[in-house]
């Protein structure tokens, strides 16, 4: 009886609503709880993670070797992931990956257990020292939250698509208490339009995430920093050059991570994935302590100007007072930095590449820094480490205005932002010129999933073979007559027959109305011809897990109006027109660009 009157009530709510609840007035309100639920998630999330890492990293003082760093990211890895596979049995890895593919190919609709799951899976991994970062797997548990609760609610799926925006916005927000990167997040990364009735809402969830975080946390800013020295013109061919060696870096970042992901893929054991990966981790670990977890401590340790902190518990401690050892040394920690999250992630941990891009943008700005300085060159080191920052940041994850935003909010650096400027630009006019997505993005660039600001391809990348496929076409075989074909033709409305093999059902052509317009009133000629006479092979022939941009622009180079489709073994499935693509993309165009 309970859940019958849960039921009946549930519906009268929805009911009510949508009587008396302006759609555009329910989502301000859902806006702010959402801001609200991924700040607490944040919070938890941040408190969890440093408890475990503080379990950890008190085993030895910062003089002595943690022998525990050769075991414990392993242990992570390994609960991490037996409980994806046992538990969760869904993919949770690539957070930020899977709400673009929700937003571009599932109606923005994502999962209910990625309100909780990647946060466990990301608490352990981290906790005990992998190499990533919180942020994507709180993002995708933002993201989650406006998803259900918009699904919950029975909204529509454009309002779907702004509240999993909300969530993502509030996630930012909330963990880094940086509300205008939180925003700009949504628009940059996830690639939401800005319009008049996704800017409030978005603005909204990212203010009470932060407010929220504040109440709960402080007023503190994550990092320490203090500007002793302020923009200065005569620096700017020195930030060029730096946003030139940080677009340099992401581009090995992004490329290297793919690259060492691919090969892991390679391996179809779990088990020897996880020892793979959990092994290299810890010695990597060992051999280079900044690499243990999100590396928040070495970042802030950089920007203090203090290089000498990067040696506590690491076997090259004797050499922390030379300094072209500290070069070489740091300059190790950011190549091995992609090895050691990829060896995290793929081996089975949850985790994002947020922190590694702060921690290595950091690190390289520093370098850049100590260098100029060697040179004789007078520049505050601290300033560089952090528009080194910005630079990596912004070139990874192809977001300028996020990456200058979110470094100056999580500092207070508000007076060098024409410091964060001149590099985040640089760095990423670098990297486009060699990769046109981020590491987020390509993956589905490369199959045609991606929705991105281009309103055209946005909504061909939204449209679905499925939606615009014509199944009622009558099909004909070559051993037909042409009697036959006069028979069925009289029982179609259609002027155009696709052919296929009777025993295999495969597309072997297709017979046009037009071709036997002049012999089919000639009932002498019906047992003379066949189909297999008859039919002709066509221009094209589409398949149907084909994306639609690539569909339009076989359509462009063939000039056809009609084309079948096939499966992947060649099977017929149907026809797609032109008009009805025409159709549907005028439709789905209107409730696209719809204010």
């Amino acid at each position: 009886m309970m859940p019958e009157k849960i039921s009946k009530w549930y519906k009268m709510l929805i009911v009510w609503r949508v009587e008396h609840v302006k759609l555009q007035h329910f989502v301000l309100f859902l806006s702010l709880l959402i801001g609200v639920l991924c700040a607490v998630a944040a919070f938890l999330l941040k408190e969890s993670i440093h408890f475990l890492q503080n379990l950890v990293t008190n085993i030895a003082n910062k003089n002595s070797l943690n022998y525990g760093y050769l075991v414990f990211p392993s242990i992570g890895i390994l609960i991490t992931s037996l409980f994806v596979r046992y538990i969760v049995r869904d993919d949770i890895s690539h957070g930020v990956t899977r709400i673009l593919y929700a937003i571009s190919q599932r109606k923005s609709i994502i999962k209910l257990h990625n309100v909780w799951t990647s946060m466990v899976g990301s608490l352990f991994t981290i906790g005990l020292g992998g190499s990533v970062g919180a942020e994507a797997p709180i993002v995708l548990t933002g993201s989650a939250i406006g998803s259900n609760l918009g699904k919950l609610l029975k909204l529509d799926q454009k309002t779907l698509m702004l509240l999993v925006g909300c969530g993502a916005s509030g996630a930012i927000a909330g963990i880094f208490k940086a509300p205008i990167a939180g925003f700009v997040f949504t628009l940059e990364v996830l690639m939401i339009d800005m319009t008049m009735t996704s800017i409030v809402p978005l603005l909204i969830s990212a203010v009470t995430a932060t407010a929220t975080t504040y109440i709960l946390t402080g007023k503190e800013f994550m990092f320490d920093f203090f500007v002793r020295q302020s923009f200065a013109v005569d620096r700017i061919p020195y930030l060029l050059l730096l946003g030139i060696v940080c677009g340099l870096v992401s581009l090995y970042f992004t490329r290297g991570m793919n690259f060492l992901e691919t090969q892991f893929r390679k391996v179809k054991n779990p088990m020897f994935k996880w020892a793979l990966g959990g092994t290299t981790l810890g010695l990597l670990i060992f051999i280079f302590p900044p690499l243990y977890g999100e590396g928040y401590t070495t970042v802030n340790e950089l920007l203090a100007g203090n290089a000498t902190a990067v040696f506590d518990r690491s076997p090259f401690q004797a050499a922390m007072g030379n300094e072209f050892m500290v070069i070489f040394y740091l300059t190790l920690i950011v190549l091995l930095k992609i090895v050691a999250s990829t060896c995290t992630t793929s081996g089975g941990g949850v985790g994002g590449i947020f922190a590694p891009s702060l921690f290595a943008g950091c690190i390289t700005g520093f370098i850049v820094a100590k260098i100029l300085i060697m040179c004789g060159v007078s520049i505050p080191i601290s300033n560089f480490a952090l528009a080194g920052m910005t630079g990596v940041m912004s070139a990874v994850m192809h977001a300028p205005l996020m990456g200058i935003f979110l470094v100056a909010e999580l500092t207070g650096g508000y007076d060098l932002l024409m410091t964060l400027m001149v590099v985040s630009v640089t760095a990423y006019v670098t990297i486009i010129f060699f990769e046109p997505h981020s590491l987020y993005a390509m993956r589905l660039a490369a199959k045609g999933e991606l929705l991105t600001h281009h309103k055209d391809k946005a909504v061909l990348t939204l449209m679905k073979m499925e939606n615009v496929l014509e199944t009622d076409l009558k099909v004909v075989f070559p051993e037909m007559t042409l009697g036959d074909f006069v028979k069925i033709i009289s029982e179609s409305y259609r002027n155009i027959f696709p052919v296929e093999e009777k025993a295999s059902g495969r597309l072997i052509g297709v017979v046009s109305l037009d071709e036997v317009r002049n012999i089919m009133f000639r009932p002498e000629l019906y047992k003379r011809f066949t189909i297999k006479e008859l039919m002709n092979y066509p221009p094209a022939i589409l398949n149907n897990e084909m994306p639609m941009e690539k569909v339009m622009q076989i359509f462009e180079d063939t000039g056809a109006w009609n084309l079948p489709v096939t499966d992947s073994k060649g099977r017929y499935v149907g026809f797609v027109s032109k008009s009805k693509i025409f159709n549907s993309y005028r439709n789905m165009l209107v409730n696209f660009s719809d204010e």
